[in-house]
């Protein structure tokens, strides 16, 4: 009884915690998103275009593996750019661009090559929710007889979708922060990377789009796994949402279907309701929750196609870059479900009477405690070597909940009641925040 009581005592702690500081944030103008580079030689120079969110590169935020720039240590100076009207901006990155860019280098045969800028444009931005695109225009004088080019693309500017324009075929590739592309002919067109070179660039992509980047599909997938501690049932709906989202993602990228982001990300968030509503309601795989689970992975398909419309397929190796990047999704997919299996196969096996209660127990207390830990020195600007704070409030509280299963065992069907459901309310809670979100806000 009194372990039971210093539990209780211990759960409230840390939950009050949690439900103080885990919230998930609202995203958009604060989402980050990858660098779009073209790159071309032209009349004797490299003239090189770069897209990009200025503000968190003027602000000095390390973007490598960052989602939201709300969780970033510089998140004020941040909305202080923000705030600047388009001509403002510019006028700052055209005074700043030599500190902001500081890194960022151009070689031509091995040798540095110079940039100077040619102009800086903040494009106006009717949709003040999203994040406002810059672009800058940069050159570099080519020496006489070079042959090939490279960027390095510095650590903690993110991700970057570099794109060779002028040639056919062309080079296109998927640089992340710290990250040099190859050598690029100058001219063509020996220049395309192989379709397996392709193929296995564009798998990070995908696997990004899911961890860290994915929090919506995350919690979808979290509430597949969710549903039923067996493993056939969680089987057939990840094996419907695959096919499903296999679909649209190839139709989205190909053109052949294309439906507005404004209707797809409400849906999505209302799939992830849905999902919860019926983990909760339901005790087992219904007959109707594979074809519900495949309608939904239609909609999750157009959303990866999407993000896949932001970086551009090449158009010489499409297939493989489309394979490689469903490819990346799937590891992702499969990486969450591992991942919460790993947290909860303890709690799974207690209420089965196959593991021994106290021990348990008390690894999932002293799991807690390091995890929120750690997540308080990440929201502190301290941790930049952590994941990010939400992730590890998330995998706290529900070490908590596998700790109350553990704990309350001999009540019927614990694991049930302590986690599976707790866990479904509030991923439910979170996909009805934000479906009102991107339907009013």
């Amino acid at each position: 009884m009194l372990a039971k009581s210093s539990a209780i005592v211990a759960v409230m702690a840390l939950l009050g915690v949690i439900a103080a500081f885990g919230a998930p944030k609202p995203a958009h103008a604060h989402e980050v998103l990858p660098t779009v580079a073209d790159i071309e030689a032209k009349e004797g120079a490299v003239l090189l275009t770069l897209r990009l969110n200025a503000e968190a590169l003027l602000a000095g935020i390390n973007l490598d593996g960052l989602d939201n720039t709300e969780n970033a240590p510089n998140a004020a100076e941040y909305d202080r750019l923000r705030a600047l009207d388009t001509t403002q901006l510019a006028a700052q990155i055209t005074a700043d661009w030599p500190k902001m860019m500081a890194g960022l280098r151009l070689t031509l045969d091995g040798a540095e090559a110079p940039l100077s800028l040619l102009g800086a444009e903040v494009d106006a931005q009717a949709d003040e929710s999203l994040p406002r695109v810059s672009q800058l225009r940069l050159s570099a004088a080519i020496p006489h007889g070079s042959q090939t080019m490279a960027l390095f693309w510095p650590t903690g500017f993110g991700d970057l979708v570099l794109r060779q324009q002028g040639v056919d075929p062309a080079y296109t590739g998927y640089i992340t922060g710290g990250q040099a592309s190859p050598d690029i002919p100058l001219g063509g067109p020996g220049a395309p990377a192989s379709g397996a070179a392709v193929f296995l660039s564009y798998i990070p992509v995908g696997f990004d789009h899911i961890l860290p980047k994915g929090m919506d599909h995350i919690l979808f997938v979290l509430g597949l796994f969710f549903l039923s501690t067996r493993l056939s049932a969680l089987l057939w709906q990840i094996s419907a949402f695959t096919l499903a989202h296999t679909v649209t993602l190839a139709l989205g990228a190909l053109g052949w279907v294309t439906v507005p982001g404004a209707i797809v990300e409400p849906l999505i968030a209302a799939s992830i309701v849905f999902v919860a509503v019926e983990n909760i309601t339901s005790r087992g795989l219904s007959p109707w929750r594979p074809a519900v689970v495949f309608g939904f992975g239609l909609l999750h398909g157009l959303g990866f196609a999407s993000v896949l419309g932001e970086f551009g397929l090449p158009e010489g190796q499409f297939i493989p870059a489309l394979i490689g990047f469903n490819i990346g999704v799937e590891i992702g997919q499969l990486t969450v479900v591992a991942l919460a299996f790993l947290v909860v196969a303890a709690a799974q096996r207690v209420d089965l009477g196959r593991m021994v209660s106290g021990v348990a127990g008390w690894g999932y207390l002293a799991g807690a405690v390091v995890l929120l830990a750690l997540s308080l020195v990440q929201a502190m600007g301290q941790g930049a070597w952590l994941p990010d704070a939400v992730f590890l409030w998330g995998v706290t509280g529900l070490l908590v909940l596998c700790m109350l299963s553990v704990f309350f065992v001999d009540q019927l069907d614990s694991y049930r009641r302590f986690v599976a459901v707790p866990a479904s309310v509030f991923i439910g809670a979170v996909g009805a925040f934000w479906v009102v979100e991107r339907v009013f806000l």
